[in-house]
């Protein structure tokens, strides 16, 4: 029996079964009749002269999403010359690109930062983390800004049920998967992260901690007592029952389980499945190099699936925004969320392994040629404040910084994108965007472009609207000068 397990509050030990009804492997609802979206991009792969720079240089995209509410201070956008209370704690170092400085606490990404374009005119108007996670994953506003939503089946759907819809994997029986997920606010499950509209059968397929265990997922390994023929003989009985069922067509949630039970076949059938999820297959001079943590080894785990035709894998660093309240000595719960005690969670728990599992992650794809054709963005939902103060409603005992979405930085590296760049730039207290800005709904513009999707086109939902792929527009400037 294929079982697949999950450290998340309220997931563990979940069966298949219920695993499925949760959504955890995404379907395959693009097969079904009258469904199948026109391609998009047609007219724009026909023109060559109006592709947008970058478009269809990666084959596949890796987000890792600093859940939260990375600091721009602290991290890629220091302000050594402003004010202490601006400043914070941290001085910062110099990089491998000449006048471009990091946070002290990221002496391994300053020395790869040759190979990334640093954003740091990043703003949009959503203050709070269960909306504006929404809104990155979405490229979308929520129809709640500002808020903390549960997520309803009426949600826009994620980047990667968009990219399933429009142009589902063929190489790979995933289109797009979320590791160290799902992405908490801090305990609630955040929207934004599904299919949404969609339906359950465009969910990303969804894993928790990677780390607990030598393959990710344990119920890939074959059974002693389940050969090949047995499995296809289950597939059949399983089809024959089902296209029985004239009810089928019309019936959504047995539209969505019949589609996730062909996807559990698939991957069981699958060999390259069960070893590109496999971690044991990777040197432990490797697997220590990304840190052997829960964040280091989705890092891991995601260069490996993006190695065996993955198109789009998103690494929650922090599947809690703010677990410390509950486990302040582990350092596995830490989000980015630090309201106070910032300066203490960054040095000591956050930035160490962040600096390590991320720059491990762009030197590994660099090594191995593949940063040529993966695009990696982190991001986070929004930055944090320019002003450094203590929250009486907060946990801790030392200052932090609250939610700031006016302006924040990301990081890109791969499929074309500049090396050693900076691209806009926050006034001298880091508060505001002083060039262009660039919002949430861009980054997926440009995602999408990468992949060679023309993000400007449309798609039909399951009741035959047409749907613009993106409302942004691609981030050119991180090309280079045109």
């Amino acid at each position: 029996m294929l079982r697949f397990e999950t450290s998340t509050p309220g997931l563990g030990n979940t069966s298949r079964r219920e695993w499925l009804r949760l959504g955890g492997l995404a379907g395959i609802n693009w097969a079904l009749p009258g469904l199948i979206p026109a391609r998009a991009g047609a007219d724009t792969q026909a023109n060559p002269a109006s592709l947008p720079p970058g478009f269809g240089k990666a084959k596949s995209v890796i987000v890792v999403f600093a859940s939260g509410g990375q600091s721009q201070l602290d991290t890629w956008d220091p302000k050594p010359d402003a004010p202490a209370e601006v400043r914070g704690e941290f001085g910062s170092i110099a990089t491998s690109v000449s006048g471009v400085r990091f946070s002290e606490h990221m002496p391994q990404l300053a020395r790869v930062a040759d190979r990334l374009t640093i954003v740091r005119s990043m703003s949009h108007e959503d203050l709070d983390h269960g909306s504006a996670f929404y809104l990155s994953m979405t490229g979308r506003y929520h129809r709640r800004k500002s808020g903390n939503p549960l997520p309803t089946p009426e949600d826009q759907p994620c980047y990667g049920s968009v990219l399933q819809r429009v142009r589902p994997a063929t190489q790979f029986s995933q289109t797009a998967v979320h590791l160290n997920g799902p992405a908490e606010v801090p305990e609630m499950i955040a929207p934004g992260q599904f299919g949404g509209f969609l339906g359950r059968g465009y969910d990303p397929m969804t894993l928790g901690d990677v780390s607990l265990d030598r393959i990710a997922v344990p119920s890939l390994i074959p059974q002693d007592d389940l050969p090949p023929v047995r499995l296809e003989a289950r597939r059949s009985l399983l089809q024959s029952v089902e296209s029985s069922m004239r009810l089928l067509e019309g019936h959504r949630t047995m539209l969505d389980r019949s589609d996730l039970y062909q996807q559990a076949f698939d991957m069981l059938a699958r060999p390259q499945s069960r070893d590109a999820f496999d971690l044991s297959r990777e040197p432990d001079s490797v697997r220590d190099r990304y840190g052997r943590n829960r964040s280091g080894q989705a890092c891991l785990l995601a260069r490996r699936l993006v190695q065996a035709g993955v198109p789009l894998v998103t690494v929650i660093w922090s599947h809690s925004n703010r677990g410390q309240d509950k486990a302040p000595t582990n350092t596995d719960t830490y989000g980015w969320d630090n309201h106070n005690d910032i300066f203490y969670g960054l040095k000591n728990h956050l930035l160490p392994r962040f600096d390590q599992g991320f720059s491990a992650l762009i030197e590994d794809l660099d090594q191995r040629g593949m940063l040529e054709d993966t695009l990696v963005i982190c991001l986070g939902e929004f930055g944090r404040a320019p002003l450094v103060a203590l929250e009486p409603r907060f946990a801790g005992a030392s200052p932090g910084r609250k939610h700031w979405s006016w302006v924040y930085s990301i990081a890109m590296a791969g499929a074309g994108v500049q090396r050693g760049a900076v691209l806009g730039a926050s006034d001298q207290r880091g508060a505001y965007p002083i060039e262009q800005a660039y919002g949430p709904w861009d980054v997926i513009a440009t995602m999408f472009s990468a992949l060679g999707v023309n993000p400007e086109q449309h798609y039909f939902d399951l009741l035959n609207r047409p749907i613009r792929i993106s409302d942004g527009q691609v981030m050119r400037g991180i090309y280079g000068p045109t």
